[in-house]
């Protein structure tokens, strides 16, 4: 069983900053692939970044060359940093797990989900 907590999301104004975090309990952190999701209100939950064991990356065209995802193995941690935040990043933001060798890029390869952590970005 992995567990997975967010944290770090916060009010933000246009143009600003931020980096979530999501700490993962269990085992093998190091063989998970790690993926970060979104849902607006209204909207269905979006792939925004995801991660390989490997550190391969893959990113939604919508945060590509503004957001980055990175892990630290040794904390059990992965880490998304947002930089030039618009109005339109506003959102629930879920860290997810999933025990593969490759790199999801759908919810549904994912079996492991944080609680999420609300990114309001102000215009």
């Amino acid at each position: 069983q992995v567990q997975l907590v967010e944290s770090g999301g916060g009010l933000v104004q246009a143009g600003g900053s931020l980096r979530l975090s999501c700490a993962a309990s269990g085992r093998a952190f190091s063989s998970y692939a790690m993926g970060w999701f979104r849902q607006a209100p209204g909207k269905e939950r979006e792939f925004v970044a995801a991660i390989s064991w490997g550190d391969w990356t893959s990113y939604a065209d919508s945060v590509m060359g503004r957001f980055t995802i990175s892990r630290d193995n040794a904390k059990s941690t992965v880490y998304l940093q947002m930089n030039s935040l618009k109005p339109e990043d506003t959102a629930v933001y879920y860290c997810a797990a999933a025990v593969t060798g490759q790199l999801p890029t759908s919810a549904g390869g994912y079996a492991y989900w944080g609680q999420g952590t609300q990114v309001t970005v102000s215009s």
